[in-house]
Parts: C-alpha cells; structure tokens; sequence
C-alpha cells in the first residue's frame, strides 16, 4: 500500500508502508491564536494527525511560532504567494511546509527554500491545485488538466531531484474527481514519494462527503495515497470523521465504532432511525476501535445478516432482540429497550 519512499515530520512516518495517515487543516486564522489553539484541540481529539496552518503574512510569525510550540500534533504552514513566507515558516520550527507549483515564482527563491529545509531536515510537500494552473501549464498540456497539474508539480519536483533533496510529498488535487484520480494515478506511476490525496473544494454536507469518498476511495483502493485531507465546507472535525470512515470503509484502518444499520422496509418492526439515535447515546466511549455495532429493523436483517457484529439489535414480532456475534443475549419488549440495552452495554 502506497509508496515507496517514506518521510517523518515530527516522527510520523509518512508512506513507505505506514498507515494513510490523517490530517486536517485550521479554519480558523492565524490572526486568532487561542482559536487556533482550541481548534488544534479539537482536531486531535477527533484523530487528526497532522495539522495544516495558512501563514499568509510575514506579520503573523510570532503565533506560527508560539502555535508550532502549543501543537501535540506536528504542523504544516501553508505557502501562497511568496518564498520567503516558507523560510519564515522553517524558521519558527515547521517541520513540514506546503508549496503551491502555480504560484510561488521562479527557481531562485525554490533553492533557497530547498537549502533551508534540507539544513533544518524539513519535509517540503509539492501540492499542485486546478485552481491555480497557468495558463502555461495548460497550453503545454494541451488543455489536459491532468497532465497540468502533473507539470505542475514536476515543475518543482525535478529540480529539488536534480538537487538530490527527496524528503518530498507530491499532491495534485482538483475539484474534479475524474482530473484529480488521473493526475494523482500518474504521479504514482513515475515517482516513489509519498502521496498527499484529496477532492479540493468539495462542497458541504453530504454532497462533499460523497465525492470525496468516492474519489478518495478509488485511489486509496488501488494504492494510492499515504496521506489524505477530506476538504468540506463545514467544520474541521468533519473532515476527520468522514477521513475515518472512508478508511473504515475500506479495511484500511479502525478508529472509533462501526455503525451499520438496515435501511428500512415494510418488514421493520421497530424504529430503526430513533433506535440508532438510542443506541449512539447509550455507547461508551472506551469500545475498542473497530467495534461493530448493528442496529436492524427484523429479524431478517438481525442476527442471521448482522451475524458479525459484536453487538447488535434487531426488531421482533414482540419487541426487540440483543445479540453478540449472532448469538442471543436479551430480549424484551419496546418500553423495556432502552433500560435492558444499557445493561447490556455496560458489559460490552
């Protein structure tokens, strides 16, 4: 899975065969430290393993400093516009800098930029973007926004090989799903660094979920990517969350419960929504990661279909049954159900 070549920032290993690893990226501004903090909090809670900051002003470089200091988690800047916001950045203790291919000048201010994250054995992550391509960039790719973003990076990317510098992360990410599986499908064809991997703007709610799961999903199915951003219009701890679950989805890693539930049909002899409702309230927060927890409107999508779960719920003709792997453990009836399912969480 994933990459060859593999880079640490803060001692997380990033490809090489270590987990996809899971970052989020602080909306609240830098201007606000104490948000910035709190959000910080917040993330890693939630699971969030690396962190990404926007440093759009040489103004803010005390609280990128003194946020770098607070952080339990290691932290990215995020670099637009200008070189020099990327030697600050090492400067103030960044163990890792993003820079953007489509809008960071020339090779000058690259090698200086270069040698400074080579000294302080900084990562330098190449993330190319759909919104940022020149018109160059395109007019060289024929209009294909793929290859584009593929020139892009490598517009970067060669000279830092040239230079022998290859604590790298390569990214290229669009908003479109087609362009970004594409792009990113060749830039694992023809380099070892770890992949970054993401569906950029990809809208709120339910509608970004989808398509970053669905993007992401297909890379990440086929090995590609060993660091993934959820980008949704919303807060941080979402974009975590569904990260989480698109893994959960496909056996990559387990964090947390795993939630399934029937989607209801004229067979349902119980609430199946209020249920899972219940049921969400009533776990604990120390079940292993990876737990399953199945809640079934019958008992034919109970214990026989739900044989797996660790705990389960379905309902019955008269009332409700619990079982573990299959097996009955209680039964009730309706006004019963919330009281005989605590008990026997309390012993899952």
């Amino acid at each position: 899975m994933g990459s060859v070549k593999s880079v640490k920032i803060g001692g997380l290993e990033f490809g090489g065969g270590a987990p996809v690893r899971v970052e989020g990226m602080l909306k609240t501004p830098l201007e606000d430290l104490g948000g910035c903090i709190a959000e910080l909090d917040m993330l890693r809670a939630a699971g969030c393993e690396l962190v990404r900051a926007a440093f759009p002003k040489e103004e803010l470089r005390e609280n990128l400093r003194l946020l770098i200091e607070r952080s339990n988690l290691p932290v990215m800047a995020d670099i637009h516009f200008n070189y020099k916001y990327a030697l600050t950045a090492l400067d103030c203790g960044c163990g890792s800098i993003r820079i953007n291919p489509g809008n960071m000048g020339g090779r000058g201010g690259l090698m200086e930029v270069l040698s400074a994250a080579k000294f302080l054995s900084a990562v330098i992550r190449i993330g190319s973007n759909g919104g940022s391509l020149s018109a160059k960039q395109l007019e060289a790719s024929g209009g294909d926004r793929s290859l584009a973003l593929v020139a892009a990076v490598e517009e970067q990317l060669i000279p830092l090989m040239d230079a022998g510098f290859d604590d790298v992360i390569i990214s290229a990410k669009s908003s479109s799903v087609p362009e970004t599986v594409r792009a990113n499908s060749l830039l694992a064809q023809r380099y070892p660094f770890p992949l970054h991997v993401g569906i950029t703007e990809a809208g709120p709610g339910v509608d970004g979920a989808i398509k970053s799961a669905v993007g992401l999903g297909v890379l990440l199915n086929q090995g590609i990517g060993d660091t993934m951003r959820v980008s949704l219009t919303g807060e941080s701890v979402m974009e975590i969350d569904t990260a989480y679950a698109i893994q959960r989805a496909l056996g990559l890693r387990q964090r947390g419960v795993e939630l399934i539930s029937c989607p209801c049909c004229g067979r349902k002899r119980i609430d199946v929504p209020e249920l899972v409702r219940k049921v969400k309230s009533l776990l604990p927060n120390d079940l292993p990661d990876g737990t399953t927890v199945a809640v079934m409107g019958c008992e034919v999508n109970g214990p026989k279909e739900a044989a797996a779960a660790d705990l389960g719920i379905a309902g019955t003709a008269n009332g409700f049954v619990v079982f573990k792997k299959g097996k009955t453990v209680a039964t009730g009836e309706k006004q019963d159900l919330e009281r005989i399912l605590a008990r026997v969480l309390e012993g899952a």
